[in-house]
């Protein structure tokens, strides 16, 4: 058995607590978690939300060529910590009729940039999320662990409609082991989990994002793998 099949097999919980018992290792090194850095200090929120920007204008392209289908007759999306409103941007620019908005913490909105039929809102998430017909997570239920996914979550779904009536939660993520056959793929995803786990986040496999989505009280979901990624449609 090789070490990514050993590894891949244990629970998202056993797998973070092989790292550290109580903190992630980031938060040991520096006294304070990534996030708490990003609202101390202007260098770590700039780094942070450039770094997704940039990644947004790379991955959206591909999002839209491949499963661009996601976003049609929503009338209105939050982009949960959207950040400086990358992806927002390019869904606004594909979909000009979509009312798209971002919400992140304060200290991010107040250094985003205009953009184009996007609106900024400061809040936290884990608080509660605006009204819309979708919610739009990038990148952002692996960064954190099962409880603090399934809180997100059951807000999301009080934001939005019935599936009946439109409403979804749209997640961009790893899937691991979205593709079996793809060795070297699925090497990747799993050091790609190891990366995450330095700020006290999780790569989860299918049967581990299901179980937060159940917890969270969602019915259904559709992965679509995208490469190294996935696009999750979670509907109510």
């Amino acid at each position: 058995m090789s070490l990514f099949t050993s590894f891949r097999r244990s629970p998202a919980s056993s797998r973070r607590a092989m790292m550290t018992p109580d903190k992630c290792p980031y938060a040991l090194m520096r006294g304070a978690t990534v996030w708490e850095m990003c609202g101390s200090s202007d260098a770590v929120n700039a780094s942070i939300n450039n770094a997704m920007a940039a990644d947004s204008r790379f991955l959206m392209r591909m999002v839209m060529e491949e499963c661009g289908g996601i976003f049609r007759g929503i009338n209105s999306l939050v982009d949960v910590a959207g950040g400086v409103g990358g992806a927002a941007a390019a869904i606004a620019a594909a979909f000009p009729s979509l009312k798209c908005t971002v919400l992140d913490l304060p200290h991010v909105v107040a250094k985003a940039p205009s953009v184009s039929n996007v609106q900024f809102i400061a809040g936290d998430m884990f608080e509660s999320i605006p009204a819309a017909n979708a919610i739009f997570l990038k990148y952002v239920l692996h960064d954190w662990g099962d409880d603090k996914c399934i809180k997100l979550l059951k807000n999301c779904k009080q934001a939005i409609p019935s599936k009946d009536a439109g409403g979804k939660v749209i997640i961009i993520d790893i899937v691991v082991g979205s593709s079996p056959s793809d060795v070297k793929l699925l090497e990747t995803q799993v050091l790609c989990d190891l990366d995450i786990m330095k700020i006290g986040g999780v790569e989860r496999d299918e049967h581990e994002w299901k179980k937060i989505f159940l917890a969270a009280g969602f019915r259904d979901y559709n992965i679509m793998p995208l490469g190294l990624r996935s696009v999750i449609e979670l509907y109510p």
